[in-house]
C-alpha cells in the first residue's frame, strides 16, 4: 500500500498494489499493520455502503465529540469526487478542503481522520461508495456544513442545476455558523 500525504496533515490518499490476470484482479484494501506503521491506529468497527445516481452530492457530514469518526472510503462501482474538510479547531489548515477522484477503476482510497467533515459527489451514472468507520454512528452527535458554503468554495464537478441534494443537507449551516 502506498500512503500519499495530502496538503492537509493526517489526510492520506491510499493506493494498493493490484494483481491482475486473465481471471480479473486482487488487491488488499485494508491492512492494519500498514496503517499502524504510519501512526494511524484506527480500530474500524462499522462498514457502510451507499448507492447514488449521477449528480448526487452527499455531505458535508461529521460526528461530534466522543462520537467523532475516522473513515477509510473507496468506490466499488463508478466514480466520485471525494471531499474532506479540516474542522480541527487548532489546525493550521482549519476550514481548508481536499478533494480527490475515487473510482472503481483507480481503486484509490482516502483516509479521513477524526475532526474532518466529509462528502462526495457522483460523477458517473451511478456509484457504490463504501466506508469503514472507527466509531459507531450516533444520531445526536451528527453535524454538517452546507455543500455550497461560499467560504469553502468547493467545486463538486456537478452543475448546480443537476445536483441531487437531500432535504436534510439543503438546510445545513455554513462553516462560519458552527
Amino acid at each position: 500500500m502506498i500512503f500519499e500525504e495530502t496538503s492537509i496533515k493526517d489526510l492520506y490518499v491510499i493506493t494498493s498494489r493490484v494483481f491482475e490476470d486473465n481471471r480479473g484482479y486482487f488487491f488488499e484494501s485494508f491492512n492494519s499493520k500498514h496503517f499502524n506503521e504510519r501512526g494511524i491506529n484506527s480500530n474500524f468497527v462499522q462498514d457502510n455502503q451507499s448507492f447514488s445516481e449521477k449528480g448526487t452530492i452527499r455531505g458535508i457530514h461529521f460526528q461530534k465529540g466522543e462520537h467523532a469518526q475516522a473513515k477509510l472510503v473507496r468506490v466499488l462501482e463508478g466514480e466520485v469526487l471525494d471531499v474532506a474538510v479540516d474542522l480541527r479547531e487548532n489546525s493550521p489548515t482549519y476550514g481548508q478542503h481536499y478533494s480527490v477522484i475515487l473510482s472503481a477503476q483507480n481503486k484509490k482510497q482516502l483516509y479521513v481522520p477524526r475532526g474532518f467533515g466529509h462528502g462526495f459527489s457522483v460523477l458517473s451514472d451511478t456509484a457504490i461508495f463504501s466506508y469503514k468507520c472507527d466509531n459507531f454512528y450516533n444520531k445526536e452527535s451528527e453535524g454538517g456544513i452546507i455543500f455550497n458554503d461560499p467560504d469553502l468554495s468547493i467545486d463538486w464537478k456537478v452543475p448546480a442545476s443537476e445536483a441531487l441534494i437531500s432535504e436534510k443537507d439543503k438546510i445545513l449551516p455554513r462553516l462560519s455558523e458552527l
